[in-house]
């Protein structure tokens, strides 16, 4: 699973040929949680209030991106990466 980008601990990766909807996972410390990508919406799992926060802040800075590296991730091709939150 390619790691598009991390950020104050949050590990943020894009597995090759995924299901749909476009989404990614996250991991930070023991949690992980999976996120759309059109809507920044939890499919899945979670992380602590803190991290969710800078994760989804991060995603909507980001949509565009994602959605690109979702695709070509799907395609499998290198997704790339993706800025880090500052």
């Amino acid at each position: 699973m390619p790691k598009v980008s991390a950020f104050f601990g949050i590990s943020v990766s894009i597995y090759w040929a995924d299901h749909e909807p476009p989404h990614f996972h996250a991991i930070y410390a023991e949690s992980e949680v999976v996120v759309r990508i059109e809507d920044s919406r939890v499919l899945r799992g979670g992380l602590p209030p803190r991290a969710l926060g800078l994760l989804i802040e991060w995603t909507d800075l980001h949509r565009d991106a994602l959605s690109s590296a979702w695709e070509r991730a799907t395609n499998h091709l290198p997704p790339g990466t993706i800025p880090p939150l500052t």
